[in-house]
């Protein structure tokens, strides 16, 4: 008997509520409403060098609510068996990423800035850094 394993890996933008007002837009994130987790850590990532990538690792338990506050850059999520690259450029968006999935943020515009909304507090071991280690890690074998 063959069993055929199908991996399919989510990508999930979430509109954010957007306030428009004449004086300036506003925009909320609010944790268990439309981040669809408890946000124990924000961090941004700003004035990165033109060609220069962020990222490069994969989480075994955070998840992250990825931004793009101001200008634009791609992300590739990687689940082991598919790759996808979501282009996230409205500040009133945001990409969630689960767990186990590998990420690389790449092709900034200039100005850009990326907020990340953490599940978790900055833990070493929640880290995989090399790719070899993450594709066993979720059982992939390439």
């Amino acid at each position: 008997m063959f069993y055929v394993v199908i991996y399919y890996m989510k990508i999930e933008i979430i509109n954010l509520p957007k306030i428009t007002d004449p004086r300036g837009n506003l925009t909320v994130a609010e944790q268990m409403e439309n981040v669809p987790f408890e946000i124990k850590r924000a961090y941004w990532v700003y004035d990165v060098p033109a060609g220069e990538s962020r990222g490069g690792h994969a989480h075994k338990r955070l998840k992250q609510f990825v931004v793009a506050l101001s200008g634009s850059f791609h992300v590739t999520l990687d689940n082991g068996y598919e790759r996808e690259t979501v282009l996230l450029n409205h500040p009133y968006q945001g990409l969630l990423i689960e767990t186990n999935t590998w990420r690389t943020l790449d092709d900034f515009s200039s100005g850009a800035v990326c907020l990340v909304l953490a599940s978790e507090l900055y833990e070493e071991d929640d880290y995989i850094y090399d790719y070899e280690d993450f594709l066993k890690y979720v059982g992939c074998s390439r």
